[in-house]
Formats: C-alpha cells, sequence, structure tokens
C-alpha cells in the first residue's frame, strides 16, 4: 500500500491540554491547521491520581477503558461524543473536575465508519487511516487459537496495541519487527516477554493467540510513515549526556518502554512541554500524577536526545522502545526538508 506525504501531523493526530469545569457537554476544541475529528482519545488527568481512561468511535462513546487496569470496558457517561474539531465530556473525576488539569492524545483514523476485512481467517471490521498508517480493529474470537486478524494497514505493522476489552485482562503491546514472539504489558512495568496474545505478522494479518473464547478485541496498529511516526528502539550509554535518538521530525508525542528489564511506559508531548528541558511525565501503567522534575530529555528539530542516566531512559547497555508522532514532518516522505513544528 502505498502512503501519501503528511504535510500536517495535526491534522491526524493533536495532544490537547484542558481544566475541567465541572459541567456537562464540556467541549475540548482542537487546534492547528486542521480540525481533527478524533477517533480514539486517551485522556489522563495530569494534577490528580486518577486512572487513564480511553474511547474509540468504533466502540461508542459510552464504552470506556482503562488503559493501567486490567479492568474490562465499561458503560458510562464521562465521554459525551466525538466532534468535528475535538471532543466533549461530561462530569466526572476521570475527565471533568472543575479547575483540574488533563491532557487528551488523539487519533483520527476514518470517522468512525469501519470496513469488512477478510484477509484473515477471523472476520475484522477496521477504520483505517491510510495517510498516516493507523488502524482500529475489532473483532470476536472464533474459537481457534491460531485464527488471523486482519489490520488493514498493507505493511507489517511497527505497533500493534492490543485488548480483549470485554473480559478482565492485560493490555498487549507488541513491537513486531523489534520481537516477533514477545510482548509487552500496557498496564504493568514488565520487560519483553513470551506471550501467546499476538505473533505471525505479516502486511496483511497477525495471528490471534488468544482467540480461544468468544471475547471482543480491539487493537490499536501503527506502521512507520516517514517524516510523520516512527517506531523504533535504541541503547542506552548509561552516561550522563545520553543517546541522540533520530526521528526525522520534531516529535510532538513520545511513548518510551525499557524491554530488557522493568520499568514504566513514559508519556511525553511538546503541548505539556513546548520548550525544553521536557519535564512533564506521565506514566501509562500507573494512575499517578505528573512528574515534572526529571530533566530526562530534550526534544529536537530531528528527534530526541536523552539528557541523564539512569534505569528509566538510559542504563547502559539497556534496551528501550519508543513510538514518536511528528506534529509538522522535519523530512517529508519525498525526502525534502520542511519545517519542523
Amino acid at each position: 500500500m502505498a502512503y501519501a506525504t503528511v504535510n500536517d501531523g495535526s491534522a491526524h493526530f493533536q495532544a490537547t491540554k484542558y481544566t475541567g469545569n465541572g459541567s456537562a457537554a464540556h467541549a475540548i476544541t482542537n487546534t492547528g491547521n486542521a480540525n481533527l475529528q478524533p477517533d480514539w482519545v486517551w485522556i489522563k488527568c495530569r494534577s490528580n491520581a486518577f486512572d487513564h481512561a480511553a474511547w474509540d468511535s468504533t466502540r461508542g462513546a459510552s464504552s470506556r477503558i482503562l488503559p493501567n487496569t486490567t479492568a474490562a470496558a465499561e458503560s458510562q457517561t464521562n465521554f459525551a461524543s466525538f466532534n468535528s474539531d475535538g471532543f466533549s465530556v461530561n462530569t466526572g473525576d476521570i475527565v471533568n473536575t472543575n479547575s483540574y488539569d488533563y491532557v487528551a492524545w488523539q487519533w483520527k483514523a476514518n470517522g468512525g465508519t469501519e470496513v469488512t476485512n477478510n484477509d484473515g481467517t477471523v472476520t475484522t471490521y477496521v477504520q483505517l487511516n491510510s495517510t498516516a498508517g493507523f488502524s482500529i480493529v475489532r473483532w470476536t474470537g472464533n474459537g481457534n487459537t491460531s485464527g488471523t486478524i486482519g489490520h488493514g494497514l498493507g505493511a507489517i505493522p511497527d505497533m500493534i496495541i492490543r485488548r480483549d476489552y470485554s473480559v478482565v485482562t492485560n493490555w498487549a503491546v507488541a513491537f513486531p519487527k523489534q520481537e516477533t514472539s514477545k510482548l509487552m504489558v500496557l498496564n504493568t512495568n514488565a520487560a519483553f516477554g513470551a506471550a501467546s496474545g499476538m505473533s505471525g505478522y505479516t502486511s496483511t494479518v497477525f495471528t490471534d493467540g488468544s482467540g480461544s473464547d468468544s471475547s471482543s478485541s480491539i487493537a490499536y496498529c501503527y506502521k512507520n510513515i516517514k517524516g510523520y511516526s516512527k517506531f523504533g528502539k535504541y541503547t542506552g550509554n548509561g552516561d550522563g549526556d545520553g543517546t541522540f535518538i533520530y526521528t526525522g521530525f520534531k516529535p510532538s508525542w513520545l511513548m518510551i518502554k525499557r524491554t530488557d528489564s522493568a520499568n514504566s511506559w513514559y508519556l511525553i508531548d511538546s503541548t505539556r512541554d513546548p520548550f525544553n528541558v521536557a519535564l512533564a511525565e506521565l506514566e501509562a501503567n500507573t494512575s499517578g500524577v505528573e512528574a515534572t522534575g526529571n530533566n530526562r530529555l530534550d526534544i529536537l528539530s530531528n528527534g530526541f536526545k536523552i539528557r541523564t542516566s539512569g534505569s528509566a531512559y538510559n542504563a547502559s547497555g539497556g534496551t528501550y522502545a519508543y513510538a514518536a508522532l511528528a506534529q509538522n514532518p522535519f523530512v517529508a516522505t519525498n525526502d525534502i526538508i520542511a519545517l519542523a513544528r
């Protein structure tokens, strides 16, 4: 599948800060050159210790999953709607307490419209944003532990975040080009470990190792898009003058996880930290408040630079997986230098 040039990353992903007002139908409006209508919204309260919460337009605004827990999806009214230029939330600590600070990470797929995919042995329903290399995939297990799942990307995924949302279970995260037989768990700090949830990655399908029951699953699948997204790995040098990681753009969002040892999933974005040092960190696997005093990395025009030693980002010989998204590309898909964010 050929992917188009991403000229404005804000048309496909935005990180948005807001302050709760405690009122119903509190509208959060996106900025940037494009009015992003999101299909996956992940919200975290920055100022108080509440769970992460996520919604997607595939499952609908009333179905909430908590990324840092094993809880099954629950029907509730915290999230009001996906809007043409953002989203609206109702009352509730997790999304909208008066004067509390929040951040929302938002991805565009296909406006809530699914397409039936029969590439695998299990029928899936896919929302695809081919320009940004992102798909939301929904399916129901068919009792076959070797069932294959069509993901719609047209290329081997670089990252998959997957969840059986109808049951109590862990979140699985795959980096298929780094480890073909191991997964990490979004709601824990565990290293790469042997797991049966996903394997057999191809340009059209992956194997659903948890398909032996009739539970309902959702997967968020990503493909590297030059100049816009990068899913990769690096090795720490254990030095205060840490590793530089080239992405080809200034990241607007980063997720970093040590893969060979237990460590949290760190979430950083340039909306909360528009200037270096990038201080504001949230942990995907905990409900903790935002940390702002670690001085651990700089966000640069063409990547990011670790500026401290330590296990979280830069243990000597430690291996790390990362996911990065841009607002404006530094190197576009045609290899022409573009303006950084």
